[in-house]
């Protein structure tokens, strides 16, 4: 079952997100003082609690921002078997890079800029989290590559890319569209057709 997550908050750390510039445009538009009344209930999460760790667990794929030294923003989706972005500390997380493309744009943004962003989804639930803080890769560790490692994919990991959570945040769910595995849907579609099929038999065999 998915995790269900609360909207609870720790003290604020919103300056990661709300630059100067973006508070002036927030009072501009009018929304400051209603973002200030919520900076001061708790602002973002700073918190791992069980919540967070089973939403992360249940993710088969999720989304990496980096910028480079100009300021250029680039988003790389990742994917894998369910919960191959693992926890590997109090406040970090880890994945497995395998032989891709060998553009390797994330790596040379993180090698300027550590900043960066994961954004989950979970779109059968129409659940959102963004998570923040600093990315980098990590080579020649044997230890951690054992940890991230997917035993049943047939490549080994190269490398790993390891993400220091600052703070993280729900999302409200509309227009989150809703979608779902296609192993669910190919189940219940198989579940059905037997179904249809044992009803037909009965009709046949009462129509004789």
């Amino acid at each position: 079952m998915t995790a269900q997550i609360s909207a609870r908050a720790t003290p604020p750390n919103t300056d990661i997100v709300f630059s100067p510039a973006v508070k002036k445009q927030q009072a501009r538009l009018g929304s400051r003082d209603l973002i200030e009344r919520w900076e001061q209930r708790g602002g973002f999460r700073e918190d791992r609690d069980a919540e967070l760790r089973a939403f992360v667990a249940e993710r088969d794929s999720f989304y990496l921002g980096t910028a480079g030294a100009d300021g250029q923003p680039y988003i790389q989706h990742r994917g894998g078997p369910r919960g191959f972005l693992r926890w590997i500390g109090d406040r970090k997380l880890a994945f497995a890079e395998y032989a891709g493309n060998r553009q390797y744009v994330s790596y040379g943004n993180l090698d300027d800029n550590p900043k960066a962003t994961i954004f989950l989804m979970d779109y059968a639930n129409q659940q959102r989290i963004k998570v923040w803080g600093r990315a980098e890769v990590v080579e020649d560790d044997a230890e951690l590559l054992a940890v991230v490692d997917d035993s049943a994919y047939p490549a080994r990991p190269l490398r790993a890319i390891v993400f220091h959570v600052d703070a993280w945040d729900t999302n409200c769910p509309k227009h989150i569209p809703v979608l779902l595995p296609a192993e669910a849907v190919q189940s219940t579609i198989a579940a059905l057709q037997a179904r249809v099929d044992e009803l037909e038999a009965q009709l046949a065999a009462a129509t004789r």
